[in-house]
């Protein structure tokens, strides 16, 4: 085809080349950029935390551990529902004492043992096998057994096992 042979609007037009020279700029600034950006907030230049830290050592020191004492429970087998199944709970915990508590608390053992088997047989099987339910159960017992201990000698109840068969 021949100019002649073409609409006047199109003959007219120059042919354009794509360029990508500014694409190819944009993008490499733009990386630049953000890699400054990231070690400046990385490095402590922006939000002020390089110069606070600048005169101390990088190395953070832990805080002391707080004073605690732990007592064991029994574990405990617990036979669940009145299905023809045989199914039993196997539960295992300890109790984080305030330190200086622990022959007050481990002379009131039995009463605590009685009261979680007392809740643990009274709880429906469908919740017991809930995983989600696990933070209700263990704050239900833990009010429980405050409740026998007295306040302020129970800080916790750590679940070691607990495991339906």
């Amino acid at each position: 085809m021949t100019d002649t042979d073409m609409p006047p609007d199109i003959a007219d037009a120059p042919t354009k080349k794509t360029s990508r020279k500014g694409f190819l700029v944009g993008l490499i600034l733009a990386l630049a950029l953000g890699g400054g950006g990231f070690f400046a907030t990385y490095s402590g230049l922006i939000g002020g935390t390089a110069a606070e830290n600048s005169d101390q050592d990088h190395a953070v020191s832990p805080a002391d551990l707080p004073a605690v004492s732990f007592v064991e429970l029994e574990p405990l087998v617990i036979s669940l529902g009145n299905s023809g199944k045989s199914r039993h709970l196997r539960f295992r915990g300890s109790l984080e004492v305030v330190p200086g508590h622990e022959t007050d608390v481990g002379h009131l053992l039995p009463r605590v043992i009685d009261v979680l088997n007392g809740y643990l047989r009274a709880v429906d099987t469908a919740m017991l096998e809930d995983p989600a339910a696990l933070i209700e159960l263990r704050a239900q017992m833990l009010r429980r057994i405050q409740l026998v201990t007295g306040e302020g000698r129970v800080r916790d109840l750590l679940i070691l096992e607990f495991v339906l068969n």
